[in-house]
């Protein structure tokens, strides 16, 4: 089992007391909504997944581990007095951990994800001959459904 931190200058502390306590930490160099997914899933090796990120990708994050019946929380952490102002402004609370239920309120959450280029969820489109295949994930909460789809497209339809 091992912590998933996206690979950032502003989360060199944080990788510092993960590894101080002994934990196994891998390092994501993108996509840490894929991170926040796998620390969710069941099959997987990751325990947690930690960091600093982006107000959307949090929301994208909490939409998808509400349908794994996973666990997030979060805090806002703004860059700047501005940022926080404007937060504060929109009705947000700066030292309030969030919940999935704060974060995203309905219980009929999707989240679809294809591939363009490897990731740590799915695979980047391929070609072979004239066949591109993409790969995507869907999950929803209303069922707690977890599905991949591979398609295949023929290129040679399209001249």
């Amino acid at each position: 089992s091992s912590d998933l931190v996206l690979d950032r200058p502003r989360h060199e502390g944080l990788i510092d007391e993960i590894r101080a306590t002994g934990a196994g930490t891998r390092l994501l160099l993108d996509g840490d909504v894929a991170g926040g997914i796998n620390a969710a899933r069941y099959e997987s090796r990751i325990d947690m997944c930690v960091g600093t990120g982006g107000s959307p990708e949090g929301i994208v994050t909490a939409c998808a581990i509400k349908a794994l019946g996973g666990f997030i929380q979060t805090m806002m952490a703004p860059k700047d007095e501005a940022e926080a102002a404007r937060g504060m402004a929109a009705g947000l609370k700066m030292n309030h951990v969030y919940t999935a239920d704060e974060l995203v309120s309905s219980d009929n959450t999707f989240f679809v994800a294809t591939g363009v280029t490897d990731g740590a969820l799915v695979e980047g489109v391929r070609r072979k001959g004239p066949i591109i295949r993409t790969d995507s994930i869907i999950l929803r909460s209303h069922s707690g459904t977890l599905r991949r789809i591979q398609s295949d497209y023929n290129s040679a339809r399209w001249h």
